[in-house]
């Protein structure tokens, strides 16, 4: 990796730090720089703005969490149980990765760019269309006829719950894992949704 790319990952891993430790706070690009042990400017060179740094943050988000739904696309064949493991996945990284959650739950951005709060939107927009895609190729390998409308409302709960739990730790300030619980949760939710 080149001394360019190094530094632009040790600015966002920096940036994720910061969102993680200052809960509920602003970053400055001042702070930022401080933190990396840069000046401002040597920041700017990396990154035009700090809608950039963000946008960098959920691009990682997405490779990351889609990479893993894709692995259990592969591995899993029950559909619900590729639904338990999606939610699973997304939770798990969200503990992993909490400064990023706050991007992603729009915590630290308001104020900023509208095009990241829609980068946002589209980023859990693709979580709904992986379960719709799970469910609905559930229902034609059992030759059921696939009922649009069920599936819909069916990932819409599924993204809601998911949403909810994100933002419980973010909101909580990251004090318990989204995860926890989660099993015993999931036969509730199942037997709720896919009777």
């Amino acid at each position: 990796m080149n001394v360019k790319k190094k530094r632009r990952l040790q600015i966002l891993e920096t940036l994720a730090t910061e969102l993680e430790s200052k809960p509920g706070s602003k970053i400055t690009t001042a702070a930022l720089a401080k933190a990396v042990g840069v000046s401002e400017a040597a920041l700017y060179r990396h990154f035009a703005s700090k809608a950039q740094m963000f946008e960098a943050l959920i691009e990682f988000a997405e490779d990351a969490v889609f990479g893993l739904f894709n692995q259990i696309m592969r591995e899993e064949k029950d559909a619900i149980t590729r639904c338990h493991q999606l939610v699973f996945v997304m939770l798990r990284f969200a503990e992993k990765n909490p400064g990023i959650v706050r991007v992603l739950m729009g915590d630290i951005l308001v104020g900023e760019h509208e095009r990241l709060r829609q980068r946002v939107g589209r980023f859990f927009a693709r979580i709904e269309t992986q379960f719709k895609q799970v469910l609905r190729e559930h229902n034609l390998s059992d030759k059921e006829e696939a009922e649009i409308g069920q599936i819909v409302f069916q990932a819409q709960i599924l993204v809601s719950i998911l949403r909810g739990r994100l933002n419980r730790f973010v909101s909580e300030d990251f004090k318990e894992s989204p995860a926890t619980y989660w099993n015993e949760n999931w036969v509730l939710i199942k037997n709720g949704l896919f009777v």
